[in-house]
């Protein structure tokens, strides 16, 4: 199916919407049957079948539609947060005495799930290094039933490749998860490359707007429907109707989106790659990076997220580079139209906490919609208080 017609009309059929350009919102909690052979029909699959916004809704079930469809996916639920549909995706597939291969620098939500949360309920975790295949090969055991990824990761960009992991994954009998969030849909499709399920915090890209907060699982029919039926439903962290009509407007600009961000940030790291008071950068697609033939082989592109390397030897001197910023927006998260800065030196001198084990001069930047030049203008200014 063409990239246009999944974006600006799949799953709309106005005919039933009195023939709205723009899906209504569904804001509607409950719906009626006009019999009880309907109604007792409806209960055999509330997948398919509109009973309780709970588990169907009619805005929703657009978005579901798209999404999909954007994966190469049979199906798709869609969640109140990306932690949400991880949360979902891997409780499924674990049980008491399960373990789980996760790559060494997840999300760190991800991280706390696996290593805080899922242990309680007898769930077991290797952590390993996802750039080396043997090493994941290697931590399976008997009960491994999932293996984790997430390529790239959001700060440093470690990739796995993800066909080969795949390959040993289906060897052993075991379901293999990807975060997809960094290069959305439009730059990677790993179902395309034996992926068995793939998450997005939908909050990034897919939204785009930094107004909703939202999550993403897409897969086979059968895993879709196995989840909806246990975590998605029992656990009930759904989306409502009208940040998913937010989400489908979002998703009407993702390609657009997606390539000015691209662009702009492989412009942004080129000119701080050439710095002299930049160590360096870190952006899968620049050729200095370690992994950029893999980047290469399994990605189309890289969005706007990359990090670098300031090089100053106090972080006093970071802290100025930060200060002088001012087009830059200091904040978490990434994907809107908004440029942002991250710096690892915010997580020091927080008052009752230990300082980030993450290197103070350490920089993730997230290249918006503005004009790549403007930004670099901006740069250029404050690294000369470093």
């Amino acid at each position: 199916m063409h990239l246009s017609e999944i974006l600006n009309h799949l799953g709309e059929s106005r005919e039933h919407y009195f023939n709205a350009v723009s899906p209504p919102v569904i804001q509607s909690s409950n719906f009626a049957f006009q019999s009880l052979a309907e109604f007792r029909q409806a209960f055999t699959d509330e997948l398919t079948h509109h009973v309780y916004s709970r588990g169907n809704n009619p805005t929703v079930n657009i978005l579901r539609q798209k999404l999909a469809a954007l994966e190469k996916a049979e199906d798709c639920l869609v969640f109140s947060s990306g932690v949400s549909a991880i949360a979902a995706a891997v409780m499924a597939n674990v049980r008491n005495g399960s373990h789980v291969v996760c790559v060494q620098s997840p999300y760190s939500w991800t991280k706390i799930l696996l290593q805080d949360y899922l242990p309680r309920f007898g769930v077991e975790h290797t952590f390993v290094d996802g750039r080396d295949l043997s090493l994941i090969e290697q931590a399976i055991r008997p009960q491994t039933s999932l293996i984790y990824l997430e390529s790239p990761n959001s700060l440093t960009f470690e990739l796995q490749n993800l066909a080969a992991c795949a390959e040993i994954a289906r060897r052993h009998g075991i379901i293999t998860c990807v975060d997809n969030s960094y290069c959305s849909p439009i730059f990677q499709n790993p179902i395309e490359l034996g992926i068995d399920l793939v998450v997005h915090s939908g909050t990034k890209y897919l939204n785009g707007h930094s107004d909703v907060v939202m999550g993403v699982l897409c897969g086979s029919k059968p895993m879709v429907k196995k989840i909806f039926e246990t975590e998605y439903m029992t656990l009930g962290g759904i989306l409502s109707p009208h940040d998913a009509a937010l989400a489908i407007r979002g998703l009407r600009t993702l390609e657009l989106r997606m390539h000015r961000s691209d662009s702009s940030s492989l412009k942004i790291a080129q000119f701080l790659e050439g710095h002299p008071k930049v160590d360096k950068v870190l952006h899968p697609l620049l050729p200095s990076f370690p992994q950029y033939e893999l980047a290469q082989q399994q990605m189309r592109g890289a969005g706007g997220l990359f990090s670098f390397y300031l090089k100053a030897d106090a972080i006093e001197k970071a802290e100025a580079f930060f200060e002088r910023l001012q087009y830059f927006l200091l904040a978490v998260s990434w994907g809107g139209h908004e440029s942002l800065i991250l710096p690892a030196a915010a997580f020091y001198k927080i008052p009752g906490r230990k300082n980030s084990p993450l290197p103070w001069n350490l920089v993730r930047l997230y290249i918006g919609l503005e004009d790549p030049e403007w930004l670099i203008e901006d740069l250029g200014k404050a690294l000369e208080a470093v």
